[in-house]
């Protein structure tokens, strides 16, 4: 008796970037307050309402994209705006490493690893650069691996 076990890297890569978004979304959403500070401190030119608005609306896209990478609804549009969001984050965090700025992403809780050198190190922007730029790679990888689901397909 043989026993086989197929393993299939597009669907691994997948929950792993849905994994990492409701890990990011669940953390911003529990404390919107701070989320706003964080954005605040990338001295971004945004006005107050749009900042807020940002603030307001980018976790809840990052929850609905997690979900849906999850249980495959609407792939497609999910992994478009997974990559939409990884490119304005790749931009946010390029041009706040570029002028200097030592803030904390603000991207993921890590709070359970105290305030030593590792958090430090995850929290960095240069390391949320790093994050964002494979998570945008791994986004388009997937979109344009992933075939077009037809509306009937859906209705099933």
């Amino acid at each position: 008796m043989t026993i086989s076990v197929e393993f299939d890297q597009k669907v691994v890569l997948r929950w792993l970037l849905a994994i990492i978004l409701l890990w990011a979304a669940m953390g911003k959403i529990a404390n919107l307050q701070e989320f706003h500070a964080n954005l605040a401190a990338y001295r971004l030119p945004l006005s107050d309402p749009l900042l807020r608005l940002a603030v307001t609306v980018v976790p809840w896209l990052e929850f609905l994209c997690g979900i849906l990478l999850i249980t495959g609804g609407l792939r497609r549009a999910a992994l478009l705006w997974t990559a939409l969001l990884c490119a304005v984050f790749v931009l946010a965090t390029g041009q706040a490493w570029g002028r200097g700025l030592e803030i904390s992403c603000g991207c993921l809780k890590l709070d359970f690893l105290g305030d030593g050198a590792a958090k430090h190190t995850l929290e960095s922007v240069q390391f949320a650069f790093g994050r964002a730029l494979l998570l945008l790679a791994a986004a388009v990888y997937l979109l344009r691996n992933t075939r077009c689901q037809s509306v009937s397909s859906l209705a099933r």
